[in-house]
């Protein structure tokens, strides 16, 4: 299995993913758009992982790169490839997919639940609430054609599938202790307390909750990924 992944920022990378991936024994690349990069042959990615960002999907005219990289998703959607968009990767997916992206009403940063429906999101979750970690000022519209598989209080289309090899996901079930300092050390200036924005305290005192569901969670999807391609090749 040959699995590419786009990281626009040093400090937002595949977290627990890698570590899922080094276990399976899958083949990794990457492409970094905040160094000097290139773009992968489509025909040697099986995989393509879209992670998150601060910057949004119409800032275009600040990150140049940034309508290659859609162009690329779109073919990889196009070309039937397995493909995951995480935050800004999300956000990716849905505009490459027709949808609106814009900022939503709430900022939401913290731990908080998200409802998730397993009549469509077939990741195989124990429970229909988890709470996850998030970081996100935009939202989309669900793209046509997509089912929704979780929500928020504050944020409705928090993830979706689309014609089952295509998810999104708003929230980070990847981040690491690691990723959420950096994340912090970075963006902290967003963190003015409301009912969605938790301090950077609430954030570290609440990450040991978590983690290890958010990790399980974040296996099912790969599993759940994993899955589809077993079936092709058969």
């Amino acid at each position: 299995m040959k699995i590419h992944y786009f990281q626009h920022v040093p400090f937002e990378g595949l977290g627990f993913i890698e570590s899922w991936i080094k276990e399976k024994g899958f083949e990794l690349s990457s492409t970094h758009f905040f160094e000097n990069h290139t773009l992968p042959d489509l025909n040697d990615v099986d995989w393509l992982i879209v992670m998150g960002g601060p910057m949004g999907v119409y800032d275009e005219d600040k990150y140049e790169w940034l309508k290659a990289e859609k162009e690329f998703i779109k073919k990889a959607i196009e070309a039937d490839k397995v493909v995951l968009g995480i935050c800004l990767g999300s956000q990716l997916v849905a505009e490459v997919l027709g949808a609106n992206v814009f900022p939503n009403k709430f900022k939401e940063i913290g731990w908080f639940p998200v409802e998730v429906f397993e009549a469509t999101h077939k990741f195989n979750f124990p429970q229909n609430r988890i709470t996850v970690f998030h970081w996100h000022g935009d939202t989309f519209e669900l793209p046509e054609g997509a089912t929704l598989a979780a929500s928020s209080r504050a944020c409705i289309n928090q993830a979706f599938r689309f014609k089952d090899k295509v998810v999104g996901l708003q929230f980070h079930l990847e981040a690491t202790p690691e990723s959420i300092e950096q994340m912090i050390k970075h963006c902290g200036d967003e963190l003015e307390p409301n009912a969605f924005i938790q301090s950077a305290e609430q954030i570290r005192n609440n990450a040991s909750n978590y983690f290890e569901q958010n990790h399980t969670a974040m296996r099912l999807i790969l599993e759940y990924m994993e899955s589809l391609e077993a079936v092709n090749t058969i």
